[in-house]
């Protein structure tokens, strides 16, 4: 079973023909509504490669919360641990251009009532595996990691946004997963090489570092050693969620039982497939569309 305790958004996505600079307003035909927060996208793409998926978290009494639900729902997400705030649903606006590269502001509104409370002990324990983000108050974040350690239960935290871990909680994760910005905030301090950073933090703090590379694929590595895994070569609509996506796969991949280096490429090949398409939940791919590009992907390496 893989926990999801996390963020939850309606996203407003407009495609520009580029994206604002400072002060600047830059018109577009028309926009969508998407279901995004990181962690329903986490959940949800967990759930479409094949896992069993619980999602904990807060939206509001407004129209998006019943709609966000449904969505999760037929994504194949339990969402009984979804409760509702007297706060807003989360909004996320969401600049695309030509090039898929994007921009994004978040209101956090109702994820700022997800706690840790909001899981009972019993759902903790060594068949459970735990994976948050860092769009809730931290505090709730660090709590029920801390717990699903005590209890046996596997943790993953991937630190998106980036911000500072204290290391009682580094030393309770299993796997890391971050890009090079958030790793180099973990890390204090600029690395040499992604290869370096990744391996650097695998083995001061005991756990798997995942770094994501983007186009360039992604690293994992343990304080025994590592893998990298290439990308899979596709030409981008939009890079909204692939990270998300990248990360709720890798937990799927864990959670099932397989290896490491297995896991990771399948997580680049769904991030990959998540591009080709506008949204976050929307454009994620299903297990077997993951299955059937696999043999696109170049073989994953050892560091």
């Amino acid at each position: 079973m893989l926990l999801v305790l996390g963020s939850i958004n309606a996203d407003l996505l407009f495609k520009v023909s580029r994206l604002p600079r400072p002060g600047e307003t830059v018109l577009c035909p028309s926009y969508a509504m998407a279901p995004g927060g990181k962690g329903a996208n986490q959940a949800a793409a967990a759930a479409k490669a094949g896992a069993a998926v619980r999602f904990v978290g807060q939206v509001g009494s407004d129209a998006y919360g019943p709609l966000l639900r449904r969505l999760l729902d037929e994504a194949g997400v339990d969402t009984t641990g979804l409760a509702v705030s007297q706060r807003p649903t989360g909004i996320a606006v969401i600049g695309v251009d030509e090039t898929g590269e994007n921009a994004i502001i978040v209101g956090s509104g109702a994820n700022l009532d997800v706690a840790a409370s909001q899981v009972a002990d019993a759902s903790l324990d060594a068949g459970t595996t735990v994976l948050c983000q860092n769009e809730i108050r931290p505090g709730e974040t660090f709590a029920i990691l801390r717990r699903a350690r005590a209890r046996g239960a596997r943790t993953v935290l991937n630190l998106a946004p980036a911000g500072a871990v204290p290391d009682d909680v580094l030393a309770a994760l299993d796997v890391l997963v971050v890009n090079q910005i958030e790793g180099e905030t973990v890390a204090g301090a600029p690395a040499a090489s992604p290869v370096e950073l990744a391996s650097g933090l695998a083995r001061r703090h005991g756990l798997t570092c995942v770094l994501t590379l983007g186009a360039a694929g992604a690293i994992a590595a343990t304080p025994q050693g590592g893998w990298i895994a290439p990308p899979l070569r596709i030409t981008p609509v939009d890079t909204t969620g692939a990270g998300d996506c990248f990360t709720g796969v890798l937990a799927a991949c864990l959670d099932e039982g397989l290896a490491l280096p297995d896991a990771l490429q399948r997580a680049c090949v769904g991030a990959a497939l998540a591009c080709l398409a506008v949204g976050a939940q929307s454009a994620q791919p299903r297990r077997a569309e993951i299955e059937a590009r696999l043999g696109e992907a170049a073989a994953v390496t050892k560091l």
